[in-house]
């Protein structure tokens, strides 16, 4: 006996023939059913709904093609796995195991990468906020310390007369590239004179070893151009401190910032096929520092913090149907076990999202929300996808960056996270969050520890 079809009901489309819209006549779409080789179905039977995949595969098929960019093109390279983007330890080693430094920002970072086993001279000390406690840990580990402001530079000072040791330090410079906003709020500017006033504070003092410039113009950049402005900029910092002082700048940090495959809000065309390539990026930056009047002995190190174009595109967050409903307006609205709690980003892109199982070639301008009891828990404003039912599954594209850092316990527990790895088998990597793991951190006073209703 054969299955009944389900049922899918009619939908009556307004057509204008001579005004197709900004992507064509008809939208395609594909079901994701596997991903590395496991099925989606097995992911969710195995380890809830939702959760998170990530691709090993991918991570390192991403870190060698960026790291391939930079070295044809430049005789010194070293990336810097950025602990922000993702500090999941499986997801860090596996930056390691490439040969990537740790680039940090906290004093919790910087423990975590000690905790991983990376040498501490091979730790990337950045942020505004570094502790006395967190800078007598890196001088003695002999880190690379990137100043931010000037207090945090006589703090380093008065700890390095009082050790006898001598840090090896950098500033942070921000400076105008032709991207605005400016990001002008980390380190020292390059346009009046903030970042040469630091330089000579730290030569003047001979309390500190000036090894490196580090500039981090912006996030999610799509001007390949500004990132030649600011290697052209720290070259010439390095050439004056050479100049006035006959020292070499050992490295130039680029930061990262550099966009992955993801569509920003508000965008016309979808991010796969408009966001600079990071071949474009390494053409930029190696090009102005090679054109650049710099010369020392030895080219400086080109240092790369590089982290969302490395893990964006190898996360997925698979999720299910929880119901779908008509909205006052008439627009349907689908609802997922996928919220904003867990998916931080779908504040800035308009994620892919793809069926998991297959389909009808019928479509609908669709709202996605999320399952928090809350009106911004919007995944997806409006788009265009086939009918799904209660129960079918999902996947959302580029989810490795931020959201396993900037997820939230908000209404649900965090879930389980999975690598899948180049055997093409699936790992748990941090387990999901329970009721005990949330309390266990809670205390109650002894007079609120008993009540009657």
């Amino acid at each position: 006996m054969t299955a009944k079809a389900r049922y899918e009901r009619p939908l009556i489309k307004k057509l204008e023939s001579n005004m197709p819209n900004k992507f064509g006549l008809r939208t395609e779409f594909e079901p994701l059913t596997h991903i590395d080789g496991v099925s989606v179905d097995s992911l969710i039977a195995d380890y809830g709904s939702p959760v998170f995949v990530l691709s090993e595969q991918k991570i390192r098929s991403k870190f060698k093609a960026a790291r391939q960019a930079f070295e044809t093109r430049y005789p010194r390279v070293q990336f810097a796995w950025s602990y922000k983007t993702n500090y999941l330890s499986a997801v860090c080693n596996v930056f390691h195991q490439e040969g990537s430094w740790a680039e940090v920002v906290s004093g919790f970072e910087y423990d975590k990468a000690i905790r991983h086993g990376v040498d501490g001279s091979y730790i990337i000390f950045n942020g505004p906020d570094k502790t006395e406690e967190d800078l007598r840990k890196a001088i003695t580990n002999n880190s690379l310390i990137h100043i931010d402001h000037l207090d945090e530079l006589y703090m380093i000072q008065d700890i390095a007369r009082e050790t006898k040791q001598k840090p090896k330090v950098a500033i942070r410079v921000n400076m105008d590239t032709g991207i605005y906003p400016m990001w002008d709020r980390f380190g020292f500017n390059y346009e009046n004179g903030q970042a040469w006033d630091a330089l000579n504070k730290i030569m003047f003092s001979g309390l500190l070893e000036l090894v490196g410039l580090h500039t981090h113009i912006g996030t999610f950049m799509l001007s390949p151009n500004a990132y030649a402005i600011a290697a052209s900029k720290l070259a010439n910092l390095a050439q004056r401190v050479q100049q006035k002082y006959s020292h070499e700048i050992n490295y130039i940090d680029m930061g990262g910032g550099f966009s992955s495959r993801n569509t920003l809000k508000g965008a016309y065309l979808p991010g796969t096929d408009t966001n600079p390539s990071i071949d474009e990026f390494a053409e930029a930056i190696t090009s102005a520092l090679m054109n650049s009047e710099y010369r020392p002995k030895t080219p400086p190190l080109l240092i790369l913090e590089t982290g969302r174009a490395l893990i964006d595109e190898a996360g997925y967050l698979l999720g299910s149907v929880i119901a779908n409903k008509r909205l006052s307006d008439g627009r349907r609205a689908t609802i997922l076990d996928v919220g904003v709690n867990l998916l931080f980003t779908s504040f800035w892109y308009d994620h892919k999202i793809t069926p998991a199982q297959e389909f009808t070639s019928y479509t609908e301008d669709t709202v996605i929300y999320g399952p928090l009891c809350m009106n911004i828990d919007v995944v997806r404003e409006n788009v265009s996808l086939p009918l799904l039912n209660k129960g079918d599954k999902v996947v959302i594209h580029y989810v490795g960056a931020y959201n396993m850092t900037q997820w939230m316990q908000f209404i649900t527990l965090r879930p389980n996270v999975v690598m899948v790895d180049l055997d093409g088998k699936p790992h748990l990597i941090r387990k999901n969050e329970s009721i005990d793991s949330i309390e266990n951190l809670e205390e109650i006073p002894t007079h609120l520890s008993h009540f009657e209703l």
